[in-house]
């Protein structure tokens, strides 16, 4: 219970910071006191499960996360709902990379299972994207839709 409390307690301070919100935002948008909220922030009290799902509703992460994730153990800030940081890999000697047993099965990917490479160059935005290649068929597809369909009515 204790360890809820204080994941609570961390995750409601980094998700009231990261909103941009004062605790007085927050105590008006789910109907409580700003002393409700800074007791909650602090671990001196728990929000009843009703609040906990206003508050959930309020920063976009699921209930079980509020309640549930450890910033500690997992060395990251809690993230919005259905978003993963899953962690960090190494690059082997020939650009290999294993993906974290906890992505896998998250994200229910199999041996044989085809993904997408997405990258960005750009220096102020670098970055990679793994895309299974079912989804970026449906996205491209609907994209290749749009544009064609754009095309044809103006001929």
């Amino acid at each position: 219970m204790n360890n809820s409390k204080n994941n609570i307690a961390a995750n409601l301070r980094h998700l009231r910071a990261r909103h941009c919100l004062s605790q007085e935002e927050v105590a008006e948008q789910i109907g409580v006191t700003r002393q409700a909220v800074a007791k909650w922030e602090t671990g001196d009290s728990l929000p009843d499960i009703l609040k906990c799902e206003a508050l959930a509703d309020l920063f976009d992460v699921s209930l079980n996360d509020l309640v549930r994730f450890d910033p500690e153990q997992e060395g990251v800030p809690i993230g919005p709902k259905n978003k993963h940081i899953f962690g960090t890999v190494t690059i082997g000697e020939r650009g290999q990379i294993v993906l974290p047993k906890k992505a896998r099965d998250t994200l229910k990917l199999q041996p044989g299972d085809t993904l997408v490479v997405l990258g960005d160059s750009d220096p102020a935005t670098a970055g990679i994207a793994l895309v299974s290649s079912k989804t970026f068929l449906r996205m491209t597809g609907k994209a290749v839709d749009v544009f064609f369909k754009g095309k044809e009515d103006k001929t």
